[in-house]
């Protein structure tokens, strides 16, 4: 981190003379880094001394100036920081950094402009601050003139190829047929195309056979899959409560899941959408239990806020340690998601980078503490609510009415049945207590008195037990065994009433936001108000009111999500399409995210972002538009081959003159398996599949039957085709992610995921070397191929690689190919006793793992 801050610092920003730094644009961060707690922000001037403008740091302190222009060596603050007297504690500065400071004195110690005469005690947002690319109001580029107008598709083209023609380079050659077509497919549905629909693309010669396709895939359930596979990475989607081992489990967390499949399928907007998981039970009115089927849906999009690690639940846990903690995530959550921004640091103290004050964050905060209130932090139960519609509650109380008609018959039989054996136990009772008895018989037990109670205990004969008959009495048994069962069948035909995991504020209880001291909440300060970061306070995002009459709750995040979705707010828009363009692209625009400030990396086509930006509100916030626009840009549609003028001018491709080669995610990889084999269970929504530990260890997908003593019971549960489900369905556990996941950079979602790794490691060949999963669908796929293609080897060989590359095998490929069958048939054979059928399907096994578990399937080009 510290070698990024000073490269950054290195930087020049509109500097004539990049040798002669300037105060503004390079010193000010570093001192502001390590410096400006003690010296300007604080609370109080520790020695007197104010490093935030140059005229103050020239004044000094109590032990004399700070710094002698043009001679580093006697001035104090060089003193103190190459003798690492300062600042205390370990955090020092780097080498890089003290040079950059002796230069900057050495060279006049300048300015970017006049400094003001004063400035006011305490955090302040300079003009530099303000300058910063991400912080600027959005504007509307002209779209750039170039040179080969004929490759041109729109607009991103133009963007793009004007860098590139600056540079004396072009956009690559548009991808082969079938590379684009399994491109778009594992890009929108994360799976790749069946031989049908690639040999339909293949012979469709239409001029608008691709962008059809496109259409297609943008209507196809699957997209909602694979889309809100991303989402839920950055909203920090799990099935589980996390924070320590017990990982209690989130059984109604499900439904937020397939509120944001449903969402993305249907095309919803999305500024609606960002309003509907901030704010959704805002636009409501309490109590939901009349809530319409499209309102609950804005109830169920506030699990967003629900998605944090919390440990309340868990044994032995500091609820008011836990819950700030809980807080804090879910701030995370929301500042890394919409506004680019780290927000963490500011729980403690101004931010040491960025222009955001400790105030600024509690602001943020005191805007999500009406719903979540650490002093009275709801348990698992508050965190949910039961719903069921109007339309349900009459069928239930219809179905309920006919199981208690049937009751009333068995309840009636019953009395029959008692009264009848009564009148025979009388026979055996003296004939002047027949009176009384059947008196005290006939009399509820609860209204009995002692004397009757007496009196029955004292001919027990006469207190008949009609259950005990029935039990006794086979055909009776089967009576009454029919009365209940068709009751319970009734009542099992109830709509079940629902829980959802939800976020609401508790009416008239609106808590009071104190900033922390050094973020802990034992030692409360001063009250603060719900507001924006004093950051946008020129970009009219409108007041956030501690509490707007207009509406039941507070409002407060209602105000919030308006403005994040407001053409005004700087970040928002930028922050996803940049987001969205980096799941295409493999990387963003801007480099880094969640991290727009001054030390993410600077966008490598800002103008272009500002487009994206902009075009994106325009087009009323459309996401499947967005995907529209992007991939039929030959930008996109480039081939990803590396040339050498390409190689030696921008070999990190920031200039995207050809197309990223990219891994696919761990799900991608197991859907896409599962859809070359015909085994994808398809069924949308619903609870999550399980997932347990197997006898080694590994966390594979099924029901856990471990005993009580955590020992392996050797049982196995029959998942009815559930194992075969997308990715998106397995059950997110933080504490035991799937072992297929884990080893390829699935993310431990603490708190959530803004970014994957794509890492390379042995551990990923051996899981697809030795995984159980791997070598069972390798087994399926060639039995697979010996009934689709009967006619022979050579048949089978050329249906794996469409199924696998979506691409037929040249002739050296099916001679290697055919080889390597012969040598594996030949090895098998031993071991199988002469039997030809199963030495043919494990040789054509193992070709099929060689094949799934190789680069051209694993990565995308």
């Amino acid at each position: 981190m510290n070698f990024i801050i000073s490269q950054l610092l290195l930087l020049t920003l509109g500097f004539p003379n990049p040798e002669v730094p300037v105060f503004e644009q390079e010193v000010r961060l570093i001192l502001k880094t390590h410096c400006f707690e003690c010296h300007g922000e604080g609370e109080k001037l520790k020695g007197g001394l104010d490093l935030r403008l140059k005229k103050l740091i020239v004044t000094g302190g109590e032990t004399g100036p700070g710094i002698v222009v043009n001679d580093p060596e006697k001035s104090l603050l060089i003193d103190k920081v190459t003798t690492q007297k300062m600042p205390p504690g370990k955090r020092k500065l780097q080498s890089q950094e003290i040079e950059l400071l002796k230069t900057w004195i050495s060279t006049g110690a300048n300015t970017a402009s006049i400094e003001p005469k004063e400035i006011p005690r305490g955090f302040i947002i300079t003009e530099n601050d303000k300058d910063h690319w991400a912080f600027k109001k959005i504007k509307d580029p002209t779209i750039p003139t170039v040179k080969s107008t004929s490759i041109v598709n729109n607009p991103i083209d133009a963007f793009v190829l004007h860098k590139l023609e600056s540079k004396g380079l072009t956009l690559s050659k548009n991808a082969e047929k079938h590379l684009l077509l399994r491109r778009a497919f594992i890009d929108l549905i994360g799976m790749p195309p069946t031989p049908l629909e690639l040999e339909s693309f293949l012979n469709d010669s239409s001029p608008d056979a691709y962008e059809k396709q496109i259409g297609l895939l943008l209507k196809s359930a699957h997209y909602g899959e694979r889309w809100g596979r991303h989402w839920l990475d950055m909203a920090g989607y799990a099935d589980s409560e996390g924070f320590d081992g017990s990982d209690v489990i989130r059984t109604s967390a499900y439904h937020y899941r397939d509120y944001v499949i449903r969402s993305l399928n249907e095309g919803k907007p999305l500024n609606q959408f960002i309003i509907e998981q901030l704010a959704g039970d805002e636009l409501l009115k309490a109590p939901y239990q009349s809530t319409s089927p499209a309102d609950l849906e804005k109830l169920i999009a506030t699990g967003f806020l629900r998605m944090a690690p919390d440990g309340s639940s868990a044994k032995d846990v500091d609820i008011k340690l836990s819950s700030n903690q809980t807080i804090a995530d879910t701030i995370q959550i929301v500042s890394t998601s919409f506004l680019g921004l780290t927000t963490q640091c500011a729980q403690c103290h101004n931010h040491r980078y960025d222009p955001i004050s400790q105030a600024d964050y509690f602001k943020l905060r005191a805007i999500f503490e009406p719903a979540l209130n650490w002093k009275e932090w709801k348990t698992i139960p508050g965190r949910e609510i039961k719903i069921q519609y109007p339309r349900d509650k009459t069928k239930s109380a219809e179905l309920e009415a006919k199981a208690l008609a049937i009751d009333k018959k068995r309840i009636e039989r019953l009395s029959a049945i008692q009264k009848v054996e009564f009148e025979k136990s009388l026979e055996k009772v003296p004939p002047e207590m027949h009176v009384p008895i059947k008196k005290a018989f006939e009399t509820p037990i609860t209204k009995r008195t002692a004397e009757q109670k007496k009196l029955l205990s004292d001919y027990p004969n006469s207190n008949v037990n009609a259950t005990l008959i029935i039990q006794r009495d086979g055909k009776l048994s089967v009576e009454f065994k029919a009365y209940t069962d068709e009751a319970e069948k009734i009542r099992a035909l109830k709509p079940a009433v629902a829980s959802y995991r939800v976020l609401t504020e508790v009416p008239d209880k609106v808590p009071v936001t104190n900033r922390f001291e050094r973020g802990d909440y034992e030692q409360p300060k001063e009250v603060i108000k719900p507001g924006h970061f004093d950051l946008f306070a020129s970009h009219n995002l409108g007041v956030i009111q501690e509490d707007d009459s207009s509406i039941p709750t507070t409002g407060r995040r209602l105000a919030f999500a308006k403005a994040l979705v407001s053409e005004n707010h700087p970040l928002t828009s930028r922050v996803l399409v940049n987001r969205f363009w980096m799941h295409h692209f493999g990387q963003g625009i801007a480099g880094n995210p969640a991290d727009f400030g001054k030390l993410g990396e600077a966008p490598t086509h800002p103008e272009l972002l500002d487009w994206l930006a902009l075009n994106f509100m325009k087009s009323g916030w459309n996401l499947k538009e967005f995907h529209k626009l992007v991939m039929t840009s030959n930008t996109y549609k480039q081939t990803s081959l590396r040339t050498e003028a390409l190689q030696k001018a921008d070999p990190d491709n920031k200039l995207l003159g050809r197309m990223n080669v990219r891994r696919m995610e761990a799900e991608s990889i197991r859907d896409s398996i599962l859809r070359i084999n015909a085994k994808i269970n398809e069924k949308l929504y619903g609870p999550p599949v399980p997932v347990t530990p197997d006898d080694y260890g590994q966390i594979v997908i099924g029901t856990d039957t471990r005993d009580g003593a955590g020992r392996f019971t050797g049982k196995k549960v029959d998942l009815k085709g559930e194992e075969f489900r997308r990715s998106i369905y397995i059950q997110v556990r933080r504490s035991t992610p799937l072992a297929v996941f884990e080893s390829f950079d699935a993310p431990i979602l603490n708190p959530n995921c803004e970014h994957r790794n794509f890492s390379t490691s042995p551990t990923q060949s051996l899981l697809m070397l030795n995984s159980q999963f791997i070598q069972d669908h390798a087994e399926y796929l060639a039995m697979k191929l010996q009934k689709a293609a009967p006619m022979g080897i050579e048949e089978q060989i050329k249906l794996a690689w469409i199924l696998i590359y979506s691409k037929a095998p040249s002739k050296e490929e099916i001679d290697v190919s055919l080889v390597f069958i012969k040598e594996q048939t030949d090895y098998f054979s031993k071991d199988t006793k002469k039997n030809d059928s199963k030495s043919e399907l494990q040789s054509l096994t193992a070709l099929c793992q060689g094949l799934l578990i190789s680069n051209r399937f694993l990565y995308v080009d």
